[in-house]
């Protein structure tokens, strides 16, 4: 791949040409020259007035292969991945099989030589049935980054606690999904005024944070690194926050959802709003977004979760959870206010620091791992320009601010 982007704005606090307007030479995927005022025969990319950053990288996104490719397959949902700006996505293991070791090195090897990194996730618990510990390190020697039972919470505080300490024998990373499942029970919206008024049985906030407190408190025992996924509640950020002032090795996500979208959403029973954790409150929003600025939460997740159409144009008490979110994290992400270097740090910079893996820099000599957004573009999100297999989003149809142009990884480029 060779090409030349043209005055672009460089958002990369790992690169000395950190906030500043420049062009970029690309010769078979390495960044060869930065400077202004280059000339080249290569095709030409106009970025005046446009962003450039390492790309994006997900850390909560579900794909159906193996076993439910009728959702998502490795192939559609790295066209998705590619569209919204991503070059690395962290796979959730809620497939059929559940990853175990043979799964791991089986998507690994799959995803081989594409444009986006994929790292599929480990389970916690053996078919993530919450009771005896999974294969976590052989799966960590198949590649591994981290460990969870996806969106299925590990009640068991035993198992947890092993968890936790086995981890730490070779430096893995647990992810909890924080949801108490007796207190959260069957309902399926957050409980407040809008359950109230739709005459339907609600989550708890305390579902969630009574998770939260049990796991920092096994972290702390344990003197362990722990991570939260897709928090969304004001108490939830208050926890966090005592917990890491405290110093422990505590980090968390949000979905980027939850930090434009409330309840209110629900009052059509429009069952494409239907989501887990469910949509909370202004004010659960608004200390999302003052979490995310205080660096209390490290990253944006999209929380990508298809499903056929099938199990959502149903009514809303049976239909299933989640939306795709891949093409549209960043532009929701953007309706919270941060700055942008602030949403590159948490989508691109931070959760591969999570994960520990190497951090893509615009500099020259480095592989071109990046990614070109305008964040004053308007576009529409349509079912002709979505690149998922499946279309259970509520913003399908709908003008959003704020687009990724390009993206390009491992020598190879995707315009949108």
């Amino acid at each position: 791949m060779n090409l030349l982007i043209t005055s672009a704005t460089i958002i990369d606090p790992n690169s000395p040409f950190h906030q500043k307007k420049a062009d970029i030479l690309i010769e078979k995927g390495v960044i060869a020259k930065i400077a202004a005022g280059i000339t080249s025969d290569y095709e030409v990319f106009d970025a005046k007035g446009k962003y450039v950053s390492p790309g994006f990288f997900d850390l909560n996104c579900n794909i159906g292969e193996l076993g439910l490719e009728t959702k998502e397959d490795l192939q559609t949902g790295t066209k998705a991945a590619a569209a919204g700006g991503f070059t690395g996505l962290a796979l959730m293991p809620n497939s059929n099989p559940v990853h175990s070791k043979t799964e791991v090195e089986y998507l690994v090897n799959k995803a081989k030589n594409n444009l986006v990194d994929v790292y599929p996730l480990g389970t916690i618990s053996h078919k993530r049935e919450g009771k005896d510990l999974a294969e976590m390190y052989d799966m960590h020697l198949s590649g591994a980054k981290a460990f969870t039972d996806g969106n299925r919470p590990v009640q068991d505080a035993g198992l947890m606690e092993r968890a936790l300490l086995y981890a730490q024998g070779f430096d893995g990373l647990v992810f909890s999904y924080p949801e108490d499942t007796a207190i959260a029970g069957k309902a399926k919206v957050h409980e407040g005024e809008v359950s109230t008024m739709l005459g339907m049985k609600g989550i708890p906030s305390l579902a969630e944070e009574l998770m939260i407190a049990r796991d920092l408190y096994l972290a702390e025992y344990t003197e362990s690194s722990i991570h939260f996924s897709t928090i969304s509640t004001k108490r939830s950020v208050e926890l966090i926050r005592d917990a890491k002032q405290k110093g422990l090795k505590v980090t968390c996500d949000v979905a980027a959802h939850h930090l434009s979208l409330t309840d209110e959403a629900l009052m059509g029973f429009d069952s494409q709003y239907k989501v887990k954790p469910p949509l909370r409150t202004q004010s659960d929003v608004d200390a999302l977004i003052v979490g995310l600025n205080d660096d209390t939460i490290d990253a944006i997740v999209s929380q990508h979760t298809p499903h056929e159409v099938e199990f959502k144009d149903v009514e809303f008490e049976i239909a299933e959870y989640g939306i795709i979110g891949l093409q549209t994290a960043f532009a929701l992400a953007l309706r919270s206010g941060l700055s942008t270097d602030k949403l590159v740090q948490q989508m691109a910079i931070n959760p591969r620091k999570l994960l520990k893996l190497a951090i893509p820099a615009i500099i020259e000599g480095q592989k071109a791992n990046m990614v070109v957004f305008d964040t004053q573009a308007e576009w529409e999100f349509t079912k002709q320009n979505n690149r998922s297999k499946s279309y259970n989003s509520p913003f399908i149809g709908q003008n959003l601010t704020g687009k990724v142009l390009l993206t390009c990884n491992n020598n190879q480029v995707f315009k949108f």
